[in-house]
């Protein structure tokens, strides 16, 4: 069990932001039951320990120690101790910048639902929210007029959100493939249904849906000879071509990123080594 260094008895000025702040998003990202997560105190069971296959030789294995633990189920406890101010005269060998950087680093990486989940579900639904409103036409929101060029903000986001939910799928699995996170019983239950095949016919039907929508807005456009929109008409088109291209982009990316999933999936088998000299099967 690690020390707490803050929840025991602590003198003023002994601990600085960033120790609380840290231990805080490790208790949010991994439900850890620890209130400070880098004191180097620590009491383990050897093989327990081992049998981790912790990676970080830095700053950051104080963090890898107690999240890898805890995604593992294992028991951690916490001993209150007094915490006082360093009395050195010598200056602190920790870089509080770098080193904090470091941990908090270390912390995204270890939990794609935080790192890609999340903010890509929140950009696809903010995205999703501003091309509902915004389809129709303009729109005032507390004297602030929305138009087109927020309903291009609004497709971005959709693009942007759908590219970093692939990149969290592709963390995960990743990790989960080379032993740096426990496998997810739910995301494997639903990577089971979904395979390479099965991403690609998703890809198609999106890229199908954005080129018809390209194809009527260019159709709306030749109606007129190719010669200026008025802007009731230039607002729509303008709205339908710029949600198709997204559409188009998004259905690539799914493409892709399907491809890339196979490939994580592949099984790793040894080829056996033939010899040099072997001789040369006559026929």
């Amino acid at each position: 069990p690690p020390p707490n260094r803050t929840n025991g008895a602590l003198q003023p000025d002994a601990v600085g932001l960033g120790n609380p702040v840290l231990s805080l998003i490790g208790r949010l990202f991994f439900g850890a039951p620890i209130r400070d997560f880098h004191c180097g105190l620590r009491g383990f069971n050897r093989e327990r320990i081992i049998a981790l296959n912790l990676h970080t030789n830095g700053m950051e294995f104080a963090s890898e120690m107690i999240i890898t633990s805890a995604l593992r189920n294992y028991d951690i406890a916490e001993v209150p101790t007094t915490l006082k101010k360093d009395g050195r005269s010598r200056p602190p060998h920790l870089r509080t910048w770098r080193d904090g950087w470091r941990h908090l680093r270390f912390l995204l990486m270890f939990s794609p639902r935080w790192l890609f989940f999340y903010p890509g579900l929140v950009l696809i639904l903010f995205g999703l929210a501003g091309v509902v409103l915004l389809f129709r036409g303009p729109l005032m929101i507390g004297g602030i007029g929305l138009d087109a060029n927020s309903f291009m903000v609004a497709a971005i986001s959709i693009l942007v959100g759908t590219q970093i939910l692939g990149f969290g799928l592709i963390a995960r699995r990743f990790a989960a493939s080379n032993g740096f996170l426990p496998a997810s019983k739910r995301l494997t239950a639903a990577m089971s249904v979904f395979t390479v095949e099965r991403g690609l016919m998703l890809a198609i039907a999106i890229i199908a849906v954005g080129i018809g929508g390209v194809g009527w807005s260019l159709s709306k456009w030749a109606a007129l000879d190719f010669g200026a929109l008025n802007y009731p008409n230039y607002s729509i088109v303008l709205r339908v071509m710029i949600l198709s291209l997204a559409a188009i982009a998004s259905g690539v990316q799914i493409a892709f990123t399907s491809f890339l999933l196979g490939i994580i999936d592949l099984p790793l088998q040894r080829v056996a080594s033939i010899p040099e000299h072997s001789e040369r099967p006559s026929g």
